[in-house]
């Protein structure tokens, strides 16, 4: 997989929402339960057994999504024997609303550091094609064709659903129709990391191939597995959303050629 840092594809204004986006991100997962310590590689049982009631609590659950049935047992937080307590749900959850939440979700470093950089990367030109309040709706909307479109492929699984690929796969689906001649600087994995600017096209092509590969063995995104079906249908919902906008939208910078090192980088004013 290739790594992207940055796109020749400057904006207008600041992209306020992108960066509220990152931060609220970054600020949950600093207060999930349970995630200190499975970070630093020392988890207790306590810990993860706190983790699994959030989960439960918060994040999107396919029957749940499908079905509109909560669980009559839910794992409490507490552990005894070895293993994690159930017991009756001390609260009440909507399962629409719970898209919602599972949105600022994440299972791990690796799993919130990519997500944020594909939306730093590739969510700024969006937001400033779209204008603030619609990149926002934007967004949640994709979250949850992603969410919904994944439960309906899996309308029996228990797993909960966390993270923002979903929503940010949108964003790389508008990003590939409005700016597909783009040119995005990436790290590509060669004996060494060789930096290469290539066209989003080719970028955001071979990202959403590989996701139609892997999501023949797909798991949920939790503890290291992947919705890859969720990828899909956000990015197909992105490319749909993002169409109307496609023939008034400027071209970017094209700088010609497929280079790499010092003599490839763009020389741009902002």
């Amino acid at each position: 997989m290739v790594i992207p840092v940055h796109d020749v594809n400057p904006v207008r204004r600041t992209p306020v929402v992108t960066y509220a986006l990152i931060g609220v991100n970054v600020f949950v997962f600093f207060f999930m339960p349970g995630l200190s310590g499975s970070v630093a590689g020392d988890s207790t049982l306590v810990q993860t057994c706190n983790l699994h009631a959030f989960l439960e609590q918060y994040a999107a659950v396919p029957t749940e999504l499908i079905h509109h049935q909560l669980p009559q047992l839910v794992p409490t937080g507490d552990a005894r024997d070895g293993g994690c307590v159930l017991g009756p749900p001390g609260y009440d959850k909507s399962p629409a609303l719970s898209v919602l939440t599972a949105m600022f979700l994440h299972g791990g470093w690796l799993h919130l550091l990519g997500n944020m950089l594909f939306l730093l990367i590739f969510g700024n030109n969006i937001e400033d094609r779209m204008g603030h309040l619609r990149f926002a709706l934007f967004y949640v909307a994709c979250g949850y064709a992603a969410s919904y479109g994944f439960a309906l492929l899996n309308a029996d699984s228990t797993d909960p659903l966390i993270g923002a690929s979903g929503a940010i796969a949108g964003v790389l689906g508008a990003y590939l129709v409005l700016y597909p001649k783009a040119r995005v600087w990436v790290l590509v994995p060669f004996l060494i990391f060789l930096p290469l600017r290539l066209p989003a096209w080719l970028v955001l092509g071979f990202w959403f191939v590989l996701q139609a590969v892997y999501s023949y063995g797909e798991g949920v995104s939790e503890a290291g597995t992947v919705a890859y079906a969720a990828h899909i249908v956000g990015f197909l919902a992105g490319m749909l959303l993002a169409w109307p906008l496609k023939p008034g939208t400027p071209p970017p910078p094209e700088p010609g050629g497929l280079l790499f090192g010092r003599r490839a980088r763009p020389r741009q004013t902002w």
